[in-house]
């Protein structure tokens, strides 16, 4: 659940198609998503998933979708 709720996300905030986005999916290299489009969706995920502000060392290591899908887990549950 939480994967289509991100990809979703993402799909919107970096103009691509939902069905492109796979766990392996780069925010870098597929996406080319730099700083500002990070914070972008970072403030997406806070509203989305209901969690505190993201903090710059959690999310440093977080290069794919599927890092981003685990980071969110241990935050949701």
């Amino acid at each position: 659940m939480i994967f289509e709720k991100l990809a979703a996300l993402i799909a919107e905030q970096f103009n691509v198609d939902v069905d492109s986005i796979t766990m392996d999916t780069s925010f870098s290299d597929d996406l080319n998503a730099d700083s500002v489009d990070i914070v972008d969706l970072s403030m997406a995920l806070e509203e989305e998933f209901g969690i505190d502000e993201l903090e710059e060392d959690e999310t440093s290591s977080i290069a794919t979708v599927g890092d981003l899908v685990r980071f969110l887990q241990n935050k949701v549950d």
